[in-house]
């Protein structure tokens, strides 16, 4: 059977035969077991409710030994014999352009070079799930395929809920992901929920179809690496960035620290993925002695060495040897997924990768012990680089919220407050949101490097065009992302889709945005899909990370991100999101994205003008009524471009009426 029959064909009448568990893929860890009997039984009812009645028997054990085995029903028999990656637009089968390029973007989050467990549909993070079985895949592909310019798909947390009317104009997909009733959004409840098959944890990018690989988060990591150095008024060159993490976002860390040009160390404890990072180039050396790796860093610092170096074990045993050692650490951090502590997003010191899963499936209150024990070393060694001048940030991933409640030595002397700031309060809030500019990335939808490469030249020449007239504020956000984006090709940073990622303010998107459509219609290109991390400006409420600089007492509130997606929706995204949960937790935050196709047309310039706009702003008037200085700068500067805008200013008091 074809590809485009296999896609045409949905859930197959005539069943597929089981496949066989391949051991040598990276899999998700079993997760936690918490239903009860009955709800074991209403979880099979979910599944089974996907196919025709007369499958029901011979699925049933198939599903509950899954379930059993894994904590999750996968439905690994459906998984399609077809490679996965992003195929040409024009390979997949559809009524309208647009469906197509979702098509291609969810098959580029689950290829097997992008995504960090592929047949559990998980693209990272350790549970950022496209959808939560293969028949939710299969459904929804064939949705798409079928769709016309007039109906809009519905995903309910993964599950093609239908197609149904709309118009022209309206998002052709409204993806949902883990939107819990409040009182229902602890960690236990996803776990319970997710089993049951009727919520998933969507991260960010992964349930929104907007993940590019690790080159999303090299290029946001490269400026808060450059910036960090920055802070603590350094240069990369022969310095060292301490941190931990290789899979999914994580991994691009090291390749971060050498576009940086600074010493990357960076610790994984799971071997498949740290194998998988050398042999794509993403670190340079791997080592799995300490003391070794002590020898190798003291070289590296003595001839100011560029270099990523990851070291297979545990990050803590990597602090306390560098302590013992007096390696002095310039910039540390910590990237493990600490939003999911418990199944697979931190391991604890001194147990095997291999008993530590075991004891996570088996043992999961001694696991959860464990692991808090570590985040009490992991800080405390964390402490005694800082003590000696270490310059620590929380990259995001719930380090210092998951320390705090191991009781690890993490708060200010307020008690309020962290020891150590996040990245976003510290460096990308006050430097980057404040004024705009945020993770903008494209697809070329051909799948052609050469359509790649024209757009990375048009991209380059508009910002150097509008770099001529910016204001001094925002000169050095211009510089490092013209330098990023002419460095694009040879820092070999595409890994599935011909995709591309810098970070830029409305006027950069808008203008960038029309100059690709312009080459389309000039047939100079092909489609490009546009979209953005959620990790920016306007479309994440993230107390702990996004929002972290908003001191008004508003960073709590997730009335931004719902905002930005409906007002995404009504002026010209192609699909849009909103999920619960992102890179800090499930209940932690509220996350919305979007994604625009490019199509060469009048109708599409109009969109993306729209759009972009209101994309960027909404997020820097919000900002700016919080007393963000840089915020308060760009909004008026908006205004004053765009006469239809018109944004309430706060009004400054005077501190010492308050005192």
């Amino acid at each position: 059977m074809t590809f485009k029959n296999q896609i045409l064909e949905g859930i197959p009448e005539i069943l597929p035969q089981p496949k066989a568990y391949e051991a040598d893929i990276n899999h998700a860890p079993k997760r936690k077991a918490i239903l009860s009997a009955e709800e074991k039984k209403l979880a099979l009812r979910n599944a089974l409710r996907y196919f025709n009645k007369k499958h029901h028997a011979e699925l049933l054990p198939e599903f509950k030994n899954e379930l059993e085995t894994y904590g999750r029903i996968y439905m690994y028999r459906l998984r399609p014999d077809y490679k996965m990656y992003a195929r040409p637009i024009e390979e997949y089968p559809a009524q309208t352009k647009q469906a197509a390029a979702i098509m291609l973007m969810i098959q580029n989050n689950l290829d097997y070079a992008v995504a960090q467990h592929p047949h559990e549909l998980i693209t990272y993070g350790g549970n950022g799930a496209v959808f939560s079985n293969w028949a939710q895949y299969r459904l929804t592909m064939k949705y798409l395929a079928e769709m016309n310019d007039e109906q809009t798909l519905a995903m309910y947390s993964g599950h093609p809920m239908g197609l149904f009317p709309s118009h022209k104009n309206a998002p052709r997909v409204v993806v949902t992901n883990g939107m819990m009733i409040p009182n229902y959004s602890k960690p236990d409840d996803w776990e319970k929920f997710n089993a049951l098959g009727v919520t998933q944890y969507g991260q960010m990018t992964a349930g929104s179809f907007m993940y590019i690989g690790p080159q999303g988060i090299v290029h946001g990591t490269t400026i808060t690496v450059l910036n960090g150095f920055r802070k603590i008024k350094k240069e990369p060159q022969g310095n060292l960035f301490v941190t931990s993490g290789l899979g999914g976002m994580s991994g691009a860390q090291p390749k971060a620290g050498n576009i940086a040009g600074c010493i990357t160390v960076c610790a994984e404890v799971n071997p498949k993925i740290t194998q998988v990072r050398l042999g794509q180039g993403w670190i340079d050396e791997k080592i799995t002695d300490l003391d070794e790796l002590v020898t190798r860093v003291n070289k590296a610092k003595a001839e100011k060495e560029t270099v990523s170096i990851a070291y297979l074990g545990n990050i803590v045993d990597v602090w306390e040897k560098f302590d013992e050692a007096n390696i002095h650490i310039d910039l540390g951090s910590d990237q493990t997924s600490l939003h999911n502590p418990w199944a697979g997003g931190y391991y604890p010191v001194d147990i095997s990768f291999e008993d530590a899963n075991e004891m996570m499936s088996n043992n999961p209150e001694q696991f959860k012990i464990e692991v808090q024990k570590t985040l009490c070393r992991h800080t405390e060694a964390i402490n005694k680089h800082t003590a000696k001048g270490t310059y620590f940030f929380d990259y995001g991933n719930a380090f210092l919220l998951e320390a705090s409640r191991a009781g690890a030595d993490i708060m200010a002397e307020n008690g309020i407050d962290f020891r150590y700031p996040s990245y976003v309060q510290d460096i990308m809030g006050p430097m980057c949101f404040d004024y705009g500019f945020g993770p903008f990335r494209w697809v070329c939808a051909s799948g052609k490097p050469e359509d790649l490469a024209k757009t990375d030249a048009i991209a380059c020449s508009v910002l150097e065009e509008i770099k001529k007239n910016s204001p001094e504020e925002i000169q050095q956000q211009m510089a490092d992302n013209i330098q990023w984006i002419k460095g694009a090709q040879e820092n070999k940073l595409v890994v599935g889709s011909q995709a591309r990622i810098l970070y830029a303010d409305a006027e950069g998107r808008m203008k960038i945005a029309q100059a690709f459509n312009d080459a389309i219609a000039k047939e100079e290109i092909g489609y490009v899909v546009l979209g953005r991390d959620h990790h920016d400006v306007s479309g994440t409420d993230s107390p702990y990370r996004e929002t972290s600089n908003i001191y008004d007492g508003s960073r709590f509130t997730a009335d931004m991100a719902i905002q930005n997606v409906i007002g995404d929706s009504f002026r010209g995204a192609t699909w849009v999101s909103i999920h619960n949960g992102g890179g800090v937790g499930w209940g932690e935050v509220i996350n919305g994205g979007f994604g625009m196709v490019l199509d060469g047309s009048t109708e599409a310039s109009k969109r993306l003008k729209s759009m972009l706009f209101w994309d960027v702003n909404n997020g820097i008037s919000r900002r700016s009524w919080a007393r963000n200085s840089g915020a308060e700068f760009a909004i008026k500067r908006a205004m004053e471009v765009e006469p239809n805008l018109k944004v309430t200013l706060p009004n400054h008091v005077d501190d010492a009426l308050l005192n």
